[in-house]
């Protein structure tokens, strides 16, 4: 995310993780150098770095949605930070469920947990000194949230929405009406110039969704 250190309350750093390579954010407030992961799926060791490397003291973890690469080793993580889980919502607690499973079948280390605050649509949770607001984002998984700081034009959408594609909606539970509403009811409202980093793949704002996205833009929804 390229932002004056100076003079912006938040920073985020992407890190790739797991085989699935899905990019784990490091996102903390400048002014108490505290900070959050969103969807830790693995690689610990490289997540444990970067917060080293950037100076960040992690207070908590915030998870979109139940998948493996996106939550896996979020309760191993949380146990040894000792630090909550905020996130998803309570929809995907049946994915959570089957993390073990999962995590055999896509060789990804998975560990169901009970994060310690289910969120719900209009929540807000807090990094350091930083709010960022939640919206329950339904479609590719039932419980899908996504967190974003109003004030940096910021978002993390989890599988919502890709650079020039959207999430899957094959997976059990999943909705392809829902997503299409999720992005355009609770995105789109965000701003254009909102930033948002993606499950996986290149950043993009929604401005450039809306333009150039085959199943979001506003021609093709026309």
């Amino acid at each position: 995310m390229q932002n004056d250190p100076q003079s912006a309350p938040m920073r985020a750093a992407i890190v790739p993780v797991t085989p699935l390579q899905q990019n784990c954010t490091l996102l903390w407030c400048t002014r108490t150098m505290r900070g959050a992961f969103v969807d830790p799926g693995g690689d610990l060791p490289k997540l444990r770095a970067a917060a080293q490397q950037h100076g960040v003291t992690i207070e908590k973890i915030l998870i979109t949605h139940g998948h493996i690469d996106h939550c896996g080793s979020a309760g191993e993580f949380a146990r040894e930070l000792g630090v909550p889980i905020e996130g998803p919502h309570e929809a995907d607690r049946f994915w959570i469920a089957r993390l073990e499973d999962d995590g055999r079948k896509y060789g990804v280390r998975g560990h169901p947990f009970e994060p310690d605050r289910w969120l719900v649509d209009g929540d807000q949770v807090t990094v350091g000194n930083l709010t960022l607001d939640v919206y329950h984002c339904p479609g590719h998984t039932p419980g899908h949230v996504v967190f974003h700081h109003p004030e940096s034009k910021f978002a993390t959408v989890g599988d919502v929405l890709f650079q020039g594609s959207i999430g899957r909606t094959d997976f059990p539970m999943g909705n392809h009406q829902d997503l299409l509403d999720s992005i355009v009811a609770k995105l789109w409202p965000l701003g254009g110039e909102t930033v948002f980093v993606p499950g996986h793949g290149p950043l993009s704002n929604f401005a450039h969704e809306r333009r150039t996205n085959p199943y979001v833009s506003d021609s093709a929804l026309a």
